[in-house]
């Protein structure tokens, strides 16, 4: 989930790519590393609030109805992504980069209501449980998912700096398509 919730071209990954293409792959390492730890965290509170939600039954069909808003509102930011001409972000040389990816992963507030919905739509539909350990799992392979996505861009960097328009135009729209997708299975499913 991980992987392909931040597989499409965004500040993180083209960042990622840019430190590799001007500083090289320990940099770049680095980077991912800061980003991946601070999506730890996100994922944590983000299953932290599904947790709470799903403790109280008597709520259940707010979380529905929260998972139809969040997947449609993605489903709306991917597909504004699509439209766009993403370009990898400029980095300066110099500097610690594990701490400018916890920076950079810190401002992204796409993190929590993503998780928070993904969560909240498997837990609806008894896919994942929601307690321990299965919480803490869920969150490592989070991390994990989205550190092997900064590698993924960091040993493709030559092939997706050449493509990336053409890239990030077709993979947000895919994913655009795909979270309207869960939103409209979502609302068929509240509404019955």
């Amino acid at each position: 989930m991980a992987y392909f919730g931040l597989i499409s071209p965004g500040m993180l990954n083209m960042t990622a790519l840019k430190i590799r293409i001007n500083n090289g792959t320990s940099d770049s390492l680095k980077f991912a590393f800061g980003a991946a730890l601070v999506v730890f965290i996100q994922v944590g509170i983000a299953l932290y609030f599904a947790n709470f939600f799903n403790r109280n039954p008597h709520i259940i069909n707010v979380l529905k109805v929260i998972g139809v808003v969040v997947f449609f509102l993605l489903s709306i930011f991917f597909y504004k992504l699509s439209r766009k001409e993403l370009k990898p972000n400029s980095t300066n040389t110099k500097g610690n980069y594990f701490l400018r990816g916890i920076g950079m992963s810190s401002i992204n507030m796409l993190a929590i209501p993503f998780y928070l919905g993904i969560s909240i739509f498997l837990a609806a539909e008894n896919k994942i449980k929601i307690e321990h350990p299965f919480i803490l799992l869920f969150i490592f392979g989070a991390a994990l998912g989205s550190f092997l996505l900064f590698c993924s861009y960091i040993i493709f960097a030559k092939v997706i700096s050449k493509k990336v328009a053409f890239i990030a135009k077709n993979i947000n729209l895919i994913l655009s398509l795909l979270f309207l997708g869960l939103g409209i299975l979502t609302l068929f499913k509240v509404l019955h």
